[in-house]
């Protein structure tokens, strides 16, 4: 796959479709490929030119070793003491990782659309370069503060679990992760978790960058509740109602900061892609780019 320079470090990245660009960011220490094959053809059927990639720490982009590894239950405890967190670099760094790979590509403006840590570097984006930006739309994801982002501890606990040491461990180990997010109202696929995590692991699993991330998203600069008052960018938040992760009052939270954001649960969705939610999210993605097309 390609490698675009963006922000002193590179990104592995991948463009199917023609038309206006929407980039797919992704979440806690997944790479581009967690992406459903499902949502990306639709997207691009209906005219986008759908740009996915792997952040930075993860999969084929650049790895951060020299920033050291947080000691991730050290650093959630931290956070849930309301103690200061200071992370290895911070979500604002990832958004600028995006304007870079724009920058690389030669896009001007795009869509952007971001799941779970992907949805707060959207919102990163729409506070700190809207100007990029044609829409927004945050999934699964919150505006930050230890009030709306807290979620069951079996859930959390899964996160922060011990990095497997094979190949096929670590597809079981994401197997048992995804069977605790997902939700009740769409059917687990078990195969197709084991084969994401096997194809995962041959691109490259590296915990320590998963660490990096960690400290990142629970970094004290990341509570972007007042700052999201500034958003200009037309948004869209979408959440299933049934998240076991990041809770549906956190996608609530996020629209009711986020000026005239529209917002839209998911039915039975829990923190995961099933194959069968995909119309519903591409739809509303769609529908969401038409309303403000001009």
């Amino acid at each position: 796959m390609p490698i675009a320079k963006s922000n002193g470090i590179e990104i592995d990245y991948e463009v199917e479709g023609e038309g206006e660009p929407l980039v797919l960011i992704m979440g806690f220490g997944a790479q581009r490929i967690v992406w459903p094959r499902e949502l990306i053809d639709q997207l691009v059927h209906a005219g986008f030119r759908v740009i996915t990639f792997d952040n930075r720490d993860v999969g084929g982009s650049t790895k951060l070793n020299h920033l050291g590894i947080p000691d991730v239950r050290k650093t959630l405890v931290r956070s849930l003491l309301g103690l200061p967190v200071s992370g290895p670099y911070r979500i604002a760094d990832m958004a600028r990782d995006v304007v870079g790979l724009l920058d690389a590509l030669g896009i001007e403006r795009a869509h952007v659309a971001g799941a779970s840590m992907g949805g707060m570097i959207a919102q990163e984006l729409a506070i700190g370069h809207g100007e990029r930006l044609l829409t927004m739309t945050s999934i699964m994801s919150s505006p930050g503060g230890r009030r709306y982002s807290l979620g069951r501890p079996e859930a959390i606990k899964k996160l922060i679990d011990k990095p497997a040491k094979s190949r096929d461990e670590h597809a079981q180990k994401l197997v048992a992760t995804f069977r605790v997010l997902s939700g009740p109202g769409f059917p687990f696929d078990e195969a197709r978790t084991h084969a994401i995590g096997l194809e995962a692991w041959d691109r490259g699993v590296f915990p320590a960058g998963a660490a990096r991330q960690f400290g990142a998203i629970l970094d004290s600069s990341t509570d972007r509740r007042a700052r999201l008052a500034q958003v200009r960018v037309p948004s869209l938040v979408l959440h299933g109602t049934h998240d076991p992760l990041i809770p549906e009052r956190a996608g609530k939270a996020t629209a009711r900061f986020i000026p005239k954001a529209r917002y839209v649960p998911i039915p039975g969705m829990g923190h995961s892609f099933p194959a069968a939610a995909m119309p519903h999210l591409a739809g509303a993605i769609h529908s969401h780019v038409l309303a403000h097309a001009g």
